[in-house]
């Protein structure tokens, strides 16, 4: 009889996950983008002044840099890096 050599055939190990672990490292950055987006945008409305509604005042704040520029900015590009974050494959 001839003996038979045992050749174990290297299969690739099978993830069940989709998402790796870049991909969920990717979805918290988006996460952070957005929340910082929104938090940017807070703030007072037009007719408050000093945490008081006076409809006879005006508050220019609302038209800030900050509050019409950058934080929608930061929402979209958070909303772009989660897209990215599903589409990613895992290796």
């Amino acid at each position: 009889m001839s003996k038979k050599q045992n050749i174990e055939k290297s299969e690739p190990q099978h993830n069940p996950f989709y998402f790796g672990k870049k991909n969920y490292q990717l979805m918290l950055v988006g996460l952070a983008l957005i929340l910082a987006g929104f938090l940017l945008m807070l703030g007072p409305d037009a007719n408050t002044v000093d945490g008081k509604l006076d409809p006879n005042a005006w508050n220019e704040d609302i038209f800030s840099i900050r509050r019409i520029r950058i934080a929608p900015l930061l929402v979209i590009a958070g909303f772009v890096v989660q897209v990215f974050a599903i589409l990613k494959r895992n290796k």
